[in-house]
């Protein structure tokens, strides 16, 4: 937790010099600890400090929004959310509201198939065995023969949703969503829409590494963010990147959360096809520009979870900016990633 807070740190700071020669603009910034279990740093150039309180008080009640709508673990009050279709949709349609059901709609049409499957919401009975592992006490591997119970639900057809009624319905009762790959990358870019909407036009939104960019700075200079190293503290980037408008970049790392059992690493992303942790890289960096809709998360996820080949292939047909970070500290770039 702590290396990573460090590279969020000096991410920002990658991010912050100013130019002096932009008067009527001011750099500010903002910190939450309590969205998507991650650290929040919103920075941006607003004329003064209320007008960019207003900006940052708006985004950050978009994210919350966000993050209760998503969260399978809790109820709210007031508010339909995936907890509460985890726990009656198996029974009966449950009625969500537009936000929920065209981010499902998103998840089911759109994700899964850019991911070939890997990114799938409707595989949480696999993902609650090792979010459990990894939350317990003594954290060790679950049982094989429950992995492999559980795969048995993971189908996404199971996922039935009604366009008319707008309602939710699991086919297969066992079935339950986890949407931990894609609702981070899908709320910030949802908030950074609604930011730009509002006038918001130079900012940089890193929601627990999830880096998407508002316009450019002040001059036209564009953002930057860095690749995390996946090997070590030693550099602690690998590559800086620039952000045009719209673009986001998000990394997953086997580095980022995991627990050690017999001396093996046992990483949060897993592989669908077997149901444990997947080991094909170290790392998978994705650049995602305007026109993607904000599935640099689910991309990033899913290219992790995938062979290499096969997410070369789907990077190349689709023009998918990627980054892969090898065990042996080498890396692998899709024809699209910047040099």
């Amino acid at each position: 937790m702590k290396r990573c807070l460090a590279a969020l740190a000096l991410a920002v700071l990658l991010c912050l010099p100013l130019t002096a020669c932009q008067k009527q603009q001011n750099l500010y910034s903002a910190t939450w600890f309590d969205l998507f279990d991650t650290v929040a740093i919103v920075q941006g150039y607003a004329a003064g400090q209320d007008e960019w309180n207003a900006q940052a008080a708006a985004v950050q009640e978009d994210l919350s929004r966000y993050n209760e709508l998503f969260d399978i673990y809790n109820h709210y009050d007031d508010v339909v959310n995936l907890y509460d279709v985890n726990a009656g949709a198996a029974a009966a349609p449950v009625a969500v509201d537009d936000e929920l059901y065209a981010f499902l709609r998103w998840c089911k049409d759109t994700v899964y198939p850019a991911t070939d499957g890997a990114t799938n919401i409707a595989a949480g009975a696999v993902l609650r065995l090792w979010h459990d592992a990894r939350e317990s006490d003594s954290p060790a591997p679950p049982d094989a023969e429950a992995i492999a119970a559980a795969l048995e639900h993971i189908d996404i057809e199971n996922l039935v949703l009604d366009d008319d009624a707008q309602t939710v319905y699991f086919a297969d009762p066992a079935m339950t969503l986890d949407v931990g790959a894609v609702g981070k990358g899908y709320a910030v870019e949802q908030a950074a829409q609604a930011a730009q909407a509002r006038g918001l036009t130079s900012a940089l939104l890193n929601i627990g590494g999830n880096v998407r960019a508002i316009g450019t700075k002040p001059g036209g200079k564009l953002w930057t963010a860095g690749v995390e190293n996946p090997w070590g503290d030693d550099p602690a980037y690998i590559q800086a990147v620039e952000l045009a408008d719209g673009d986001s970049l998000v990394i997953s790392g086997d580095y980022q959360r995991y627990f050690e059992y017999g001396g093996v690493r046992y990483a949060h992303l897993i592989d669908l096809t077997t149901g444990w942790p997947a080991r094909y890289v170290s790392s998978v960096a994705v650049l995602a520009h305007a026109d993607t809709g904000g599935l640099a998360d689910a991309l990033s996820t899913g290219l992790f979870c995938l062979p290499e080949s096969i997410g070369q292939t789907l990077a190349a047909q689709n023009h998918y900016a990627v980054l892969w970070m090898h065990p042996d500290e080498t890396t692998k770039k899709s024809n699209d990633w910047p040099q």
